[in-house]
């Protein structure tokens, strides 16, 4: 009977743990967060270069913030790095420009970014032909 007394004594006391622990994590969100909602951000801006680590700063009335963020080196520069796109496939080589293109429909603007709704792409053409299916001659039958 003890050792059950004492068991759940010390389950009770665990739940007392966890839950202070949980209303101390809340209080500090409370403390660092704003009642401010309607914040305005401003791009990403890199800390060194066009690409990697920065920070964008946003406003809110009088307030304002700094926020960690990261430009991958990848991005197209054009459209800026809060603006998201969803790419159609390549179309075919132009043999006037030796150029081939494709566009992209903005599927998401970040922090309230200015995108162009339809954009448009192009790159050079492979000079390799690639061919799916290759014959196989001179093995097996004769």
């Amino acid at each position: 009977m003890q050792v059950q007394g004492l068991f759940l004594l010390l389950v009770l006391i665990l739940l007392a743990a966890i839950t202070e622990a949980g209303k101390n994590k809340k209080e500090k969100v409370k403390k660092d967060g704003s009642e401010c909602e309607d914040w305005r951000w401003g791009p990403c801006m890199p800390n060194s270069k066009d690409c990697g680590l920065g920070y964008r700063e946003g406003t809110c009335k009088d307030e304002s913030k700094k926020l960690k963020c990261k430009i991958p080196c990848n991005w197209k520069k054009k459209f800026g790095a809060d603006c998201k796109y969803k790419f159609e496939s390549w179309g075919g080589c132009s043999t006037q420009t030796g150029v081939k293109t494709r566009s992209g429909i903005l599927k998401k603007a970040l922090y309230n970014a200015q995108c162009e709704e339809i954009v448009y792409v192009t790159k050079p053409c492979s000079s390799k032909i690639k061919s799916k299916s290759k014959a196989k001659k001179g093995k097996g039958k004769d």
